[in-house]
């Protein structure tokens, strides 16, 4: 089941909202759990038993933990190899078998394993809690439903944010609930909902008619990862928009993810705007225990590859990843040579240049079916062949052109506008009958296409 589909937007989600509001509060947990196991038994109802699993799994390893603190290593230890071995298994095993016998030239078998989705997600959740009871951070969850609830709540379960137990611990157990955090979750899940339907939805037939390179010229491939660079941005970001504002409908207060990526002037600041959950997980789980930069610039440079090569391998079982998570490692490591310096005194349309074309060749990676296809496709943006002209009308029709615009007007904040807007009642309705009337477009395309999942579910 996904956000954008009508039996999500008319039946589950209406539901499930009167359900929850006419529960008395002792019972509104046990509404929301139901809700969320249902959500992501629909459409893989084996894999609800993993998830479950998971969940019986770890709050027993938070229970022994918290419990024999003289063995506390032993049980942290238990819960991370359990956890990434989960992971493993229903990840990378696949991965790990054909390299290897591609490398050895060994036929080693293994039966084909399916990849249950969000699996990266939930399982970055339940490892912060456990780490977090580790450090005494937080206390441990003695209450096994409300730790069920916290990995499975439905709205952030299949592709982020990825929302740590220390931000949202309180939150189960009480939180407000309001018409004005209501209304806000509402505008919040509309403009999230717009930004999947009406701009990434919309530039994705272009993105895979280009990469399926149909359009042989520099024209073609400049325009098909422009077009990949906004789908994945609204994409995503809608969806975490989506369960931003649902979260709020249901009493939580979910921390950003994005604030504005393609407005970076450097790669280091793209990746404190880019998936902040992500990155905010691998810096204070990964980066700082690894030793960050206290500890000489060399060990700082191998700090920044170990991590930002999980996290390429993080997106999946690719060498695609792992390249896309290592370029970014090489210009971080740049960057910090000193590069970053120099950045500075050039004008900030410079900045901006440079930070986007780095942002763009590294989602070819990303985007591209395998590394062959990758180095072909940038060659291809650099490298002049074809015949431009002849391709010009069918790369990009008008229908393309506005879609294109409309994902480069909304990819970038209006803060002093909206300050003014927000400062005027009457702005303030204008605005939201804006978000309504692009809401009900957005519902007319979606009921008007076929099923188009979140980018972001395949991780």
């Amino acid at each position: 089941m996904v956000f954008s589909s009508v039996i999500f937007l008319f039946q589950f989600l209406p539901i499930l909202l009167f359900l929850y509001y006419f529960a008395r509060d002792r019972y509104r947990n046990l509404v929301l759990l139901l809700a969320s196991l249902i959500f992501y038994a629909w459409g893989e109802p084996k894999n609800i038993f993993l998830m479950l699993l998971s969940v019986f799994v770890n709050y027993w390893i938070g229970i022994f933990l918290n419990k024999f603190r003289r063995q506390d290593k032993l049980f942290l230890t238990i819960g991370v190899v359990y956890n990434l071995g989960i992971l493993y298994v229903f990840k990378y095993l696949n991965f790990s078998v054909d390299t290897l016998n591609r490398v050895t030239g060994a036929s080693i078998q293994v039966p084909a394993i399916a990849l249950p989705i969000g699996i990266s997600f939930f399982t970055f959740q339940i490892m912060s809690y456990v780490i977090d009871v580790y450090r005494k951070q937080v206390e441990v969850q003695k209450n096994i439903l409300d730790l069920a609830l916290y990995i499975s709540l439905f709205p952030q379960l299949i592709a982020g944010p990825i929302v740590r137990y220390v931000d949202v611990k309180n939150q189960i157990g009480q939180r407000e609930t309001s018409w004005e955090k209501f209304h806000m979750g509402v505008i919040r899940f509309a403009i999230g909902f717009s930004k999947k339907v009406l701009i990434a939805d919309q530039l994705s037939p272009m993105v895979d008619t280009v990469f399926a390179g149909k359009y042989p010229s520099i024209w073609g491939h400049w325009v098909g990862i422009l077009a990949y660079t906004l789908q994945i941005y609204f994409d995503f970001s809608g969806y975490s928009d989506m369960a931003i504002g649902m979260g709020k409908m249901f009493g939580f207060d979910f921390l950003e993810n994005f604030n504005y990526p393609y407005i970076s002037k450097s790669i280091k600041e793209f990746w404190r705007r880019w998936h902040i959950s992500l990155s905010t997980w691998f810096r204070d789980y990964l980066y700082i225990p690894l030793g960050g930069s206290r500890k000489g610039k060399a060990r700082t440079y191998m700090n920044l590859l170990i991590v930002f090569f999980l996290t390429g391998l993080w997106h999946g079982a690719s060498f695609n990843f792992i390249v896309w998570g290592l370029f970014y490692a090489v210009f971080l490591i740049i960057e910090r040579l000193g590069f970053e310096k120099i950045l500075k005194r050039l004008p900030a349309l410079i900045q901006h240049v440079y930070s986007l074309l780095v942002i763009m060749i590294g989602w070819v990676f990303f985007r591209a079916d395998n590394l062959g296809a990758a180095v072909d496709f940038i060659k291809g943006m650099f490298v002049p062949y074809g015949k431009d002209i002849a391709y010009l009308n069918m790369t990009l029709n008008s229908q393309y052109v506005f879609f294109l615009m409309m994902g480069i007007l909304f990819s970038v904040p209006y803060t002093g506008l909206m300050e003014r807007i927000n400062a005027s009642k009457v702005g303030r309705v204008l605005y939201e009958l804006f978000v309504l009337l692009t809401f009900i477009l957005a519902i007319i395309y979606m009921v008007g296409s076929g099923y188009s999942p979140f980018l972001y579910f395949r991780f």
